[in-house]
């Protein structure tokens, strides 16, 4: 019997395989466990509807997007993401609030049992929790993001009413395929049948494999950023990016205009067109959202739904930066949005995870910087000195700190008020430096 939520989490890291600390060997791939878990607590038939979100980048941000957006239409809305940064109970939400914890205990208690019989991994369990939370909280309609890759995530139990995958880039290339094409294979197993499709980028590798399995299901696919066109965007006085987006298609004539967004990184341009496509598919299915309420979801996501570590500023001078962009095509976004902002000197803390491509990122990164290399939480993460040596590879220099935290006190210590700070690389470091953030502001 758990008795307390510290209990619960010790519980759920120490019984359960779990990818932020063991990387590849908690991926337990397949649907058997989740679904005799899910058939053991009755979930298997859910009484709400469902949207299913994949990709590689975006789609937490996506999740985020139509969640906040759903709940300003008056819907109670769940919201299912990974990985936490700060608390487990980010996980899981409704309308924008966080499991309680002692809901997370109770589903423990309540399914303990079935656990013991079914050995899920950490994710499985916290997919059945998810939704089995939404069930007793009586949701209408749930946002659902994938773990890893689509087909054998353990969320893909589910018979959404839409399906959205955001774009396709390397990422966990050990697991889901070391081309495009393979990783676009496994993302389009959420594709259900009848089932509309959204998909955010247009890209010559993956479309064709995307519109393949789509017409074999009888399933419409529509491309974003065929549907839609963004035009112009700049962050406003209120640090929010105002989005002017045209339509190419007579179709989705009624949602051009000009967004405000709260999220301020410029990747958001592709991800905005991603929302409004699928908020359209939304509305065919009888999902009542009006104009002005897209406007005001969008314009609210991180008030809404405490969307976290998406090119959050938490200071002006010097101007300070954290960014959840931890592959090739997240740094590489990083990396431009970082060289628009005026600046004297970037003074960049940086840690990885050991099981990344790491080569590609490095190459990408701005060889005038200062270096504050650090490591990430938890036993995945690269040493710090052996990310400083093959950073100098890279003409890349720096010196190294044991933690983040000393890290930025040492950055913060070197800027003056005209540079920039930038805190990166990993989820995880980012999640910890919020988590240093928050202890030090209470």
């Amino acid at each position: 019997m758990i008795h307390t939520y510290s209990e619960a989490i010790e519980y759920l890291y120490s019984q359960m395989p779990v990818f932020h600390r063991d990387g590849a060997s908690a991926y337990k791939p397949g649907l058997e466990r989740i679904t005799k878990l899910c058939t053991i607590l009755r979930l298997d038939k859910l009484d709400f509807k469902t949207i299913h979100i994949a990709g590689t980048n975006g789609k937490g941000s996506v999740s985020h997007g139509l969640a906040s957006v759903l709940q300003t239409s008056g819907y109670k809305t769940g919201l299912f993401t990974s990985p936490h940064l700060v608390d487990f109970t980010e996980r899981v939400k409704v309308n924008g609030e966080n499991i309680e914890k002692d809901k997370v205990i109770q589903f423990i208690n309540h399914s303990f049992e079935a656990i013991q019989e079914v050995q899920p991994s950490f994710f499985e369990l916290t997919t059945a929790l998810a939704l089995w939370y939404f069930k007793i909280m009586q949701v209408e309609i749930a946002v659902i993001e994938t773990g890893l890759g689509g087909k054998l995530d353990s969320t893909n139990i589910i018979s959404p009413i839409l399906s959205v995958i955001t774009n396709i880039s390397y990422d966990h290339i050990d697991l889901l395929g070391d081309t495009l094409e393979k990783i676009a294979i496994e993302k389009a197993g959420i594709i259900k049948p009848n089932v509309p499709l959204v998909v955010g980028q247009t890209q010559a590798e993956t479309g064709p494999i995307f519109i393949d399995t789509a017409q074999k299901l009888n399933s419409p696919v529509y491309f974003a950023d065929k549907l839609l066109k963004m035009t112009n965007a700049k962050v406003t006085n209120e640090f929010k990016q105002k989005i002017s987006v045209i339509a190419n298609d007579l179709t989705m004539k009624e949602h051009e205009g000009d967004y405000l967004i709260d999220l301020q990184g410029v990747y958001q341009q592709k991800n905005i067109l991603t929302m409004l496509t699928a908020i359209d598919q939304l509305k065919k299915q009888n999902i009542t959202i009006t104009h002005e309420q897209i406007k005001l979801g969008l314009s609210s996501i991180v008030e809404k739904t405490g969307l976290l570590g998406r090119w959050q500023v938490i200071n002006q001078h010097p101007y300070t930066v954290l960014d959840t962009g931890h592959n090739e095509d997240g740094i590489r976004c990083v990396v431009e949005q970082l060289n628009t902002i005026p600046h004297n000197k970037i003074h960049i803390i940086f840690g990885m995870v050991a099981d990344k491509d790491i080569n590609k990122v490095l190459a990408l990164l701005p060889k005038n910087a200062t270096y504050y290399f650090t490591k990430a939480p938890g036993p995945r993460a690269l040493n710090e000195h052996l990310l400083q040596q093959q950073a100098k590879q890279y003409n890349l220099q720096g010196n190294t700190f044991e933690t983040v935290e000393n890290a930025y006190k040492d950055a913060s210590f070197n800027a003056q008020p005209n540079d920039i700070i930038y805190i990166g690389g990993s989820t995880y470091l980012v999640g910890r430096f919020l988590e240093i953030r928050k202890n030090m502001e209470e």
